[in-house]
């Protein structure tokens, strides 16, 4: 592996630490925001939700997808017949719409709409958790 290849893994691990730091703590937020009885505490998780996405998850996905795919383009005559990798790629698809998913629960908690209950959320909240472990055993192990 050349040290470029190296750079660029670095900066596509460290975006995707990031990103699921934001996917781990939005859905908390979201649990801890229907629980609030109160306007105040409703209108600073809306802030609290809104900046959370907007100034982390969604950089921190554009710096792994972006990342990503560059490897994915340097290494794909080496990779391309790998199951696992497709299985991997398949669980990013999976990531992106639960990623995507969370912005339009933002919206509509901001538009004080709230389309789930709290336990909804509490179970929402472990997707991201399962879809890491998936991941990463898949990278690491490369089972097939």
């Amino acid at each position: 592996m050349s040290t470029g290849y190296l750079w660029i893994k670095s900066f596509h691990i460290i975006g995707v630490v990031c990103w699921f730091a934001a996917l781990f703590y939005l859905p908390r937020l979201f649990i801890y925001h229907t629980g609030t009885p109160d306007q105040a505490g409703q209108d600073r998780f809306k802030v609290m939700e809104a900046k959370l996405y907007r100034v982390i998850m969604r950089p921190s996905m554009i710096i792994s997808l972006v990342f990503g795919i560059w490897m994915l383009i340097l290494g794909w005559s080496a990779f391309a017949s790998s199951g696992w990798l497709w299985l991997k790629l398949a669980g990013v698809a999976v990531l992106l719409g639960y990623h995507h998913y969370c912005a339009r629960i933002v919206r509509r908690l901001a538009a004080d709409q709230n389309p789930h209950s709290e336990k909804f959320y509490r179970v929402f909240n472990e997707v991201p958790a399962l879809l890491l472990i998936l991941i990463v055993i898949l990278v690491v192990v490369k089972p097939f």
